[in-house]
């Protein structure tokens, strides 16, 4: 009888135990073997077997009235931005149909009496085009509401853009979906689309269940006293398998085929390197072109270097090599990384700041972090958080894998320009009175730096030790963190849907538990560890992305589930924060960080490193380790030598240390919109932004005033760049609006290309003068233009170019030249694509900045070895005019 009664109060306290939460929020609890948020609950039953009930929201109810915008050419250019059709869809017999709504006319029809979309909805929506029809047939043209030109040559149709399936909000690949564009079947002006809404074949769901189907056991094997977290640990090994092709590379997601160069190379410093070292390579391999460089991906512009994080590849290679010991691999990726960066270094450098320009580091969906009014030569102008932290880091792998090959000069150099580029970090993007670094510095001629926190930047700048121990512990302290975990910037943008902007990524959220564990910050840990735990729990898969409001997969533009840097983050949970394991060139070191709430003994067998396979087996918590043995020999020393091998038992005691440090965990918000601003008749002006308290006017980079005003004199013939920022009631910043410059005939110097150079042939319009000059790889790839200046002074120098080589979103035909001037390379001009087959599209590059004097002189725009872009055959650009604008 005493013995029944034992076991029973025995099973009492082990149920007790169990349910006792982990993680407790507002939002969501995690018990050691649940995950319960709200009525859905998601189940550990084995290590191999998870059940969860959990149901998207987004597919209990959907809003009767949708937005949604029209847009020629795909492009966003009906109406200001933010200003969208509404209508209340009104069903009869399953169909409703709009009235004819004009182009550039907003449409307002909506009731409070239907509330949710009847399933398969069929809306007919017709569209008045009749005066773009007739100012293309009278003018050859049409003007946009923003004084923009569409030449009837460039036409390519007209698109919807809206927030309910099947419409999307993404303009850039609108011309992508011919299921939404608008026809004009019987030629009366007259176009036409018919859409399914809550369509029920288009209902997102994750599965209920999820039981082990591949063998892991080659893999290292995880046990815990928290069967949620091994069986997590479990499913993204079956993942990883899963993610593996039939050629031995990874694909980058289930929705996702082949290798994109920074999903591939962020997973394996997560852990593909010494996971799936093989395919790690073979993978990383896939992105080196014929010259044995690193590719960057199509993206902005057509690529490089609107965009140049590709050299995350080089951090992806040394983790490579230090987890494996692989000699022939370090030389090879030696000489593709110094290939990269010699040409990184000459194209995309400012010496002026010591920074690296280019787009944010995987943030490449342009008004997703930018705003709107950025082109892709102001991004590739722009000086990111992330981008300059990953070529801190590929200088350093530089410098390091020079010095082992006995290239001392190679590793001094790059030591040099890591240390340049930390320093214009620390420099130009810590925020002091917010404790963490901004996102970028962007304008036109002068910078400002935005002051939004960028995540997958702030952490890396931690982990690398770019910012000293001190800045990081306040950095770690003080990022903004939302409910569901650290969105990928912060506050979001208005106006602008879920993907990059009011999202959190799982794999950058395990970046910034690498950088809380870095600093100590036991509260971070374990905010980020339950933030990752949370979703795959409950979505049963290592989703891509999630909406910051309410931590759903859906309702992000664009997702998928078994995401390979998604489910490489979860496995990193155990490996490298939990274990602390850490990879060096000659050893491997141990840093354990177990969170108080995750105490208890746990084992991590069957790890591989290099020749040896070690049994790993910890208790207690905290980061500080009490006593560290192998094979039960003591040490004092908490690593491993390289050289090791056979198998090996490693007992680690952690001291039950408690670090328990503050975090800023705030509600989500948005920033007001981007004004829009003028100067016209030495008057600056911009429109009245809804609950603005003040805007805040700058001249030349430099705060000139805060006013509650919407104008402002500014009479001067000498050339200022204005640029204004809308304040609102909680002192939160919005974006700077597109700068404006007092270009005028005693500050500017326009010089038609076609007046020194033979005129191109062919019939493209807009252009000014009488026409202009191609350049090929080719043609005129060498182009000489005699300038004369009457004052001695330091110039800005841009070009008015055209380049249909490709859309304004992906591809990879940037056309690249560089600038002589008197034979001194004075810098880089990009000439970004600007729509597929759109050469009437004419637009600025970047601007040049040098001190030209008095007289005459002879630029060169010149296309150099180094000026190859990723399609290495076509590198071309029409210039039209030069224009030197005297800045001081």
């Amino acid at each position: 009888m005493n013995k029944i009664f034992i076991i029973l109060i025995g099973l009492c306290l082990s149920k007790m135990s169990m349910a006792q939460p982990v993680y407790s929020s507002a939002q969501f609890t995690v018990e050691k073997d649940k995950v319960m948020q709200g009525k859905y609950t998601a189940t550990a039953l084995s290590p191999t077997h998870i059940v969860s009930n959990y149901q998207s929201p987004a597919n209990l109810f959907q809003s009767a009235t949708i937005a949604f915008k029209f847009a020629i050419n795909g492009r966003d250019n009906e109406m200001l931005s933010g200003k969208d059709h509404h209508l209340t869809v009104i069903t009869v017999d399953g169909k409703a149909t709009t009235p004819i709504i004009k182009f550039g006319q907003q449409l307002q029809q909506t009731s409070e009496e239907v509330k949710y979309l009847i399933p398969n909805a069929e809306l007919t929506i017709r569209l008045d085009c009749r005066d773009i029809l007739n100012q293309f047939k009278e003018k050859g043209f049409y003007t946009t509401f923003n004084g923009d030109k569409i030449y009837k040559e460039d036409f390519k149709g007209i698109f919807i853009a809206g927030g309910t399936a099947p419409l999307m909000w993404d303009f850039d690949n609108l011309q992508h979906h011919q299921e939404l564009q608008l026809k004009d079947d019987d030629g009366d002006g007259i176009y036409e689309i018919k859409i399914i809404l809550n369509k029920q074949s288009d209902e997102k769901h994750t599965d209920a269940e999820w039981n082990l189907t591949k063998n892991i056991t080659p893999y290292p094997q995880y046990v815990s006293g928290y069967p949620i977290a091994d069986a997590l640990y479990n499913l993204s090994l079956e993942e990883m398998l899963k993610a593996i092709e039939k050629d031995s590379t990874f694909r980058t997601g289930k929705e996702w085929g082949g290798v994109w160069i920074r999903d591939i190379s962020y997973s394996i410093i997560l852990s593909m390197a010494h996971l799936q070292p093989l395919v790690a390579k073979y993978s990383l391999l896939r992105k080196v072109n014929k010259n044995k460089k690193i590719i960057q991906d199509t993206g902005t512009g057509g690529a490089w270097p609107v965009s140049t994080d590709r050299m995350i590849w080089a951090v992806a290679a040394w983790e490579i090599y230090i987890s494996t010991g692989d000699k022939d691999w370090l030389q090879q990726a030696y000489e593709i990384i110094k290939n990269s960066e010699d040409d990184d270094e000459l194209n995309a450098y400012d010496k002026l700041t010591g920074l690296v320009k280019g787009e944010s580091s995987f943030l490449d969906w342009r008004e997703q972090t930018y705003p709107k009014w950025m082109e892709p030569a102001d991004i590739y102008e722009s000086e990111c958080l992330g981008t300059n932290a990953v070529h801190y880091q590929a200088n350093k792998v530089l410098a390091k894998m020079a010095a082992l090959l006995n290239q001392q000069t190679v590793a001094a150099k790059h030591i040099a320009i890591a240390e340049r580029i930390k320093r214009g970090i620390n420099t130009y993007l810590w925020i002091p009175e917010k404790k963490y670094y901004g996102q970028y510095l962007y304008g036109r001629n002068y910078k400002i730096v935005s002051p939004r926190s960028e995540a997958l930047g702030e952490a890396l700048c931690v982990i690398f030790g770019i910012a000293d121990d001190a800045r990081a512990k306040e950095l770690v302290s003080n990022t903004p963190l939302t409910t569901y975990g650290i969105s990928c910037i912060y506050p979001q943008i208005p106006d602008i849907p879920p993907y990059h902007n009011n999202a959190i990524w799982p794999f950058v959220q395990t970046y910034w538990l690498w950088a809380a564990a870095k600093a100590g910050n036991e509260t971070a840990v374990t905010e980020s560890i339950m933030n990752i735990y949370r979703p795959a729990a409950m979505f049963l898969t290592n989703k891509e992305n999630m909406v910051v409001d309410n931590g759903d997969y859906n309702g992000t533009q664009i997702n998928s589930s078994i995401m390979l840097w998604s489910l490489s983050g979860n496995l990193s949970i155990v490996h490298k924060v939990l274990f602390g394991i850490h990879f060096e060139e000659d050893k491997l070191s141990f840093s354990p960080f177990i969170p108080t709430s995750l105490k208890g003994n746990r084992s991590l067998n069957n790890f591989k490193y290099r020749n040896a396979v070690l049994d790993i087996e910890m208790s207690g918590y905290g980061n500080i380790i009490s006593s560290f043995s192998i094979d039960g020999n003591p040490s004092d020393n908490h690593f491993i030598s390289a050289g090791i091998k056979g198998h090996h038992i490693i007992k680690i005691v952690l001291a039950d240390n408690e670090t328990h440090n503050s975090i800023n965990k705030v509600n989500n918000y948005t920033t007001l919109k981007t004004p829009l601003l003028k100067l016209a008749n030495d008057v600056l002006s911009w429109n009245e932004v809804e609950n603005a308290t003040a805007y805040k006017v700058y001249k030349d980079g430099k705060p000139l005033q805060s006013t509650t005003g919407t104008q402002l004199n500014v009479a001067d013939k000498a050339f200022h760049e204005y640029i204004v920022v809308v304040i609102d009631t909680k002192g939160v910043e919005s974006f700077a609006a597109e700068p404006v410059g007092q270009y005028n005939i005693t500050n500017t110097t326009i010089i038609e290309t076609e007046q020194s150079n033979t005129p191109a042939t062919y019939t493209y319009k807009g252009f000014s003068g009488t026409g202009f000059v191609e350049t090929t790889t080719t043609v005129n790839s060498s182009l000489s233009i005699p300038v004369e200046v009457e004052a001695t002074g330091w110039y800005a120098i841009d070009i008015r170019y055209a380049n249909g080589n490709g859309p304004v979103n992906t591809e990879n035909k940037c056309a690249i030249r560089t600038l002589k001037l008197d034979g001194k390379n004075i810098g880089v001009q990009v000439y970004p694509q600007r729509g597929k087959d759109e050469w009437s599209n004419w637009g600025y590059s970047n601007a040049i900045q040098t001190l030209i004097t008095k007289g005459k002189h002879t630029l060169t725009i010149s296309l150099e070895k180094e000026n190859a872009n990723m399609n290495l055959d076509i590198n071309a650009a029409m210039l039209d005019l030069i224009r030197f604008t005297k800045l001081k």
